[in-house]
């Protein structure tokens, strides 16, 4: 085992260049093909350019909005171009160059998510392998996980997940090989930025800093530079936030203590037993300050959570609702990773191997570590571990070839082969996945209606994955969103649930104004109390004259025809009763097609036929009645047209058929009650409490009266 170069590299400094161009306009343009497939559908275009796909982007695009346009003004969830760095690269990028904002937001991820492609072969030329780090880069820039969160369109700090993890672990690597304390300030500086690009990984460097430290003193104790360099790490890894620093400067004061300690180190030459006293205190304060290990538990209680949250009060836990955070099985896993469960698999054991020969790469343990626990904290985590995965993956290729094949020219040939068949799987993925945009073009009309009828200080309710296109294009407020899970999902979740229209109005009004009141805290904890029964509040919301707080400013709900979707798992997070965190009651909710109509009998394409003469369900064999069906006809101009049939009294079910989409929605009869179905299937609300202010076959917008 040896950490220093194991040959030298043919490869010029300057066809390393023309190696990593050609990596990165291979990456580059594989992600142009969702490009390519989408460009004649002009549904999704908005102001002359595709829309993303991704409903996160528009938190970061909304801080753009902000700082070239003064937009947002009073949202407190919108933050600035100095606190996010995707936010920051954007601004410069529509303020300096010719791109308008929405291409901006469209092509960032493709032109930062291919820069992966740098450290890759960096890493590789340690070894004196550019060429194998070049295929490697190849593979580890389009590698299943790593493209579908950092595609085209995906805009979201993703794009930094792998890349400035990469770039860390080759100035750390670098170190272990030259000792050169230059490497341990570029791997320090790195670090310190990298919260300001991709603050959820904060952990996972964390991991690496640790096992850099323990690296460098089980191998390197007696190098002259060994504990200069922990010294400016361990600082590096200084949570600053816990000592009054500001967020959203933090990284800036972190690089110029950085920058001012190197200079000492470098000018001033302290003794050896000093450093080795400095870096030992500096990493007590390191994990004191930042509480390490909590950190990292906390992370991974919070993916494997499931249910209700215990407490005074039982909401429900949102993590077991999203999909990337749910247990993964192994094939899924490894074409995450790998693009087969074959190249998962060969990169795993060529992990283990490159360790063994190449013991620094050990550094790079917690990305493969997290990519691994990927199996019980869900698909998000895989991503960590693509680059790595695809390096041990070549890797693997070299050493079999190297054992088998005399000529040097054919065993790279051979490596080019075999990274060609497993890159074959990842592109085989990319053409077949072709992911919409976040909203239609439709979709958006009818917000950009909203935000001409609205003020900014307006807020609209609904569901969290629709409230940062609502900030983008209607410029007003949520309660909710993509990154503000809380309890306060239970009370959007009561909201279109309710099946009052008292406690609809009501409940809306009083979470807008308790919000702002209250300085933006969580509304359900200020309005629940621990000591007094929540259904003392809620009930008393059904009333039309419960007591209002002054009203300040208008809201607004919104009901989209895409949220028939998710609407049973809306439903959960307030179908509770939140002292037993017991369900209230089983919600059904099956919207389906007709597949095929004989006479008076439906026949669902779920399996389920339904005879509207009968008014009755045949569900694998058993016959259930029907309460109501109702067939709604939308109409452009002017009110739905309903028609509504009283089936059975006793029945368990009510039906709604949508004519306009051809869609059969079966549901339990407490939920046909709720304001969603009543207000956007339906078309029903009361006027005296609501106001239809956009209508569309894709939305309805009420402003709410009280």
């Amino acid at each position: 085992m040896s950490d220093n170069k194991f040959g030298l590299d043919t490869i010029s400094a300057k066809q390393m260049l023309g190696l990593m161009v050609l990596a990165y306009a291979f990456s580059f343009l594989i992600r142009m093909i969702w490009v390519w497939q989408f460009q004649d559908n002009m549904a999704y275009y908005w102001n002359d350019q595709l829309m993303i796909n991704t409903n996160d982007g528009y938190f970061f695009a909304a801080g753009v909005q902000q700082t070239l346009e003064g937009m947002h003004a009073s949202n407190p969830r919108v933050f600035g171009w100095l606190d996010y760095g995707v936010i920051f690269f954007t601004t410069l990028l529509v303020k300096f160059t010719p791109m308008s904002l929405e291409t901006a937001i469209l092509y960032m991820p493709a032109i930062v998510s291919s820069l992966v492609v740098i450290p890759i072969i960096l890493i590789a030329r340690l070894y004196g392998q550019t060429l194998l780090g070049f295929f490697a880069a190849l593979l580890g820039s389009i590698a299943w996980s790593y493209y579908n969160r950092t595609m085209t369109g995906y805009y979201d700090t993703d794009m930094f997940s792998a890349m400035a993890p990469m770039i860390i672990l080759f100035f750390l690597m670098k170190s272990t090989i030259d000792f050169n304390l230059r490497s341990a300030l570029y791997a320090a500086l790195a670090i310190v930025i990298y919260p300001f690009l991709y603050d959820q990984g904060q952990a996972i460097v964390y991991a690496m800093g640790i096992i850099y430290g323990i690296y460098m003193i089980l191998y390197h104790r007696n190098e002259s530079t060994t504990y200069s360099s922990l010294i400016l790490v361990f600082l590096a890894l200084m949570p600053l936030g816990t000592m009054g620093v500001s967020d959203s400067y933090s990284y800036m004061v972190g690089i110029a203590i950085v920058l001012v300690v190197y200079g000492i180190l470098k000018t001033t030459n302290p003794p050896t037993k000093l450093l080795m006293v400095v870096s030992a205190v500096i990493f007590a304060l390191f994990l004191l300050l930042g509480n390490v290990f909590g950190l990292i538990i906390a992370k991974v209680i919070s993916y494997t959570i499931e249910g209700t949250e215990e407490g005074a009060l039982h909401f429900y836990a949102v993590n077991q609702t999203v999909r990337e955070a749910g247990k993964i099985p192994f094939d899924v896993f490894a074409q995450r990773i790998s693009g087969s469960e074959l190249g998962a698999v060969l990169a795993f054991i060529g992990y283990v191997v490159m360790v063994i020969r190449y013991r620094a790469f050990i550094l790079a343990l917690p990305l493969m570590g997290i990519g691994t626990f990927a199996l019980w904290g869900g698909l998000r985590f895989t991503v960590y571990a693509v680059p790595v995965a695809a390096m041990s993956a070549i890797f693997l290729f070299w050493f079999f070839a190297e054992r088998f094949i005399k000529e040097k020219i054919t065993r790279y040939g051979v490596v080019a082969l075999l990274t060609a068949a497993i890159l074959y799987p990842n592109i085989t993925h990319i053409i077949e996945y072709k992911v919409p945009t976040v909203l239609n073009k439709a979709e958006v009309q009818d917000l950009v209606k909203l935000n001409e009828i609205s003020d900014e200080k307006d807020y609209t309710l609904t569901w969290w994955d629709y409230g940062y296109p609502i900030w983008f294009y209607s410029e007003t407020n949520t309660i909710i969103d993509g990154g503000k899970h809380n309890h306060d999902n239970f009370i959007i979740s009561k909201i279109l649930f309710s099946s009052s229209p008292e406690q609809v109005a009501n409940f809306s009004r009083l979470a807008v104004e308790t919000y702002v009141d209250s300085n933006y805290s969580i509304i359900a904890d200020t309005l629940f109390s621990t000591k007094e029964d929540p259904n003392k509040l809620l009930n008393a919301l059904k009333s039309e004259t419960y007591p209002l707080p002054k009203k300040t400013r208008d809201v607004y709900l919104y009901m989209p025809y895409r949220m028939m979707k998710i609407f049973p798992t809306v439903g959960v997070f307030g179908n509770l009763d939140l002292e037993t965190g017991k369900p209230l009651h089983n919600i059904l909710f099956y919207p389906t097609q007709v597949a095929q109509q004989s006479g008076s009998q439906l026949l669902l394409a779920n399996g389920i036929i339904f005879d509207t003469a009968k008014g009755t369900l045949n569900i694998k064999g058993q016959e259930k009645s029907v309460q109501r069906f109702d067939t709604v006809q939308y109409k452009a101009r002017g009110k739905s047209l309903v028609q509504s049939q009283f089936k059975n009294f006793d029945g368990e079910f009510s039906i709604v058929f949508l004519k306009n989409y051809g869609l059969v929605v079966i549901m339990d009869n407490e939920t046909y009650k709720s304001a969603y179905v009543q207000m956007f299937m339906l078309e029903k609300y009361d006027t005296d409490l609501f106001e239809l202010v956009v209508s569309s076959p894709y939305t309805k917008i009420y402003k709410v009266k009280r």
